[in-house]
């Protein structure tokens, strides 16, 4: 079995290996990477899975806070999310996005995107949104969005940008 917890500095390394691990070279090349310089992910909602027994990380999730259009209407940003190959197929990528998802709700948080695959994301409730766009290069049917609160894309449109700014 896994425990789950919040990611922590001690974390960090462990963390990077298994997402260098999971994604192609090159992933901190994308246009969604751009959006996180120098912007602390939101640390509360950053997960690690743990093997209970042997403490090995089997899985990570980290969200960063974005801004949307000229209203600058605060979102998260979802991703990375990653599942070490040896624990794949047990779920354990579903649990970190549903518990991290709650948490975020709980935290106050009303709207997510990320860049991924319509089908897998969409059993958890993300969607295209009309009216957003990320920064190229980006398939903008990869464009996903979920609210966390009823309503709170209406009247939410633009780029997704970089909280810094």
């Amino acid at each position: 079995m896994f425990r789950l917890a919040q990611e922590t500095e001690k974390d960090w390394h462990e963390v990077e290996n298994l997402f260098n691990l999971a994604f192609a070279p090159g992933r901190e090349a994308l246009s969604s990477y751009r959006l996180r310089e120098g912007v602390p992910p939101v640390a509360a909602l950053c997960r690690v899975a743990r093997e209970r027994e042997l403490n090995i990380l089997a899985a990570a999730i980290r969200f960063w806070p974005v801004r949307i259009g000229a209203a600058r209407d605060a979102a998260l940003l979802l991703g990375p999310v990653a599942v070490h190959p040896t624990c794949q197929g047990e779920g354990l990528g579903a649990y970190l996005i549903e518990d991290s998802l709650d948490k975020a709700a709980e935290l106050g948080w009303t709207r997510v995107v990320l860049i991924g695959d319509a089908p897998y994301y969409g059993r958890f409730g993300f969607r295209k949104v009309a009216g957003l766009e990320f920064p190229p290069p980006t398939n903008p049917d990869r464009l996903l969005a979920r609210a966390l609160d009823a309503g709170a894309f209406k009247g939410v449109a633009g780029m997704v940008m970089s909280d810094r700014y």
